[in-house]
């Protein structure tokens, strides 16, 4: 139960933090290239899980609340490629190459092509 609460917790802090990073790249950063601040948050919330993995392994600090809290909760909804990046490096930590990389193809492939289908789906109902 408290493993929840640390996840929700962090989850509101992570979703609050994405959208002032949004708009902070809206409103004065790149007005126009609003995909950048899409960028910034994925490509730093895998920066910091990396970081966070090891700094589990490394220092004498409760691995649940980092893990429950940190990586789950606050990197989780501040962007979700951060658990895909956690997810692909441990399958390949764990000498999983090929579930590795199909995951890693599955994931971006069929995100990209049903993404597509959700935007055109009125097109094709219609």
């Amino acid at each position: 139960m408290v493993n929840i609460l640390l996840v929700a917790i962090g989850g509101s802090l992570g979703a609050s933090l994405r959208y002032l990073a949004y708009l902070i790249f809206k409103s004065y950063i790149f007005t126009n290239y609003i995909f950048l601040s899409t960028l910034f948050v994925n490509v730093l919330g895998s920066f910091l899980i990396g970081l966070l993995i090891t700094f589990m392994e490394t220092k004498n600090f409760s691995s649940d609340a980092i893990k429950y809290f940190l990586i789950i909760g606050v990197l989780g909804s501040f962007t979700t490629f951060s658990t895909f990046s956690f997810e692909s490096v441990d399958l390949l930590l764990s000498k999983k190459f090929l579930q590795a990389f199909s995951y890693m193809f599955l994931s971006l492939s069929l995100c990209l092509l049903f993404t597509f289908l959700g935007l055109n789906i009125n097109k094709l109902i219609n």
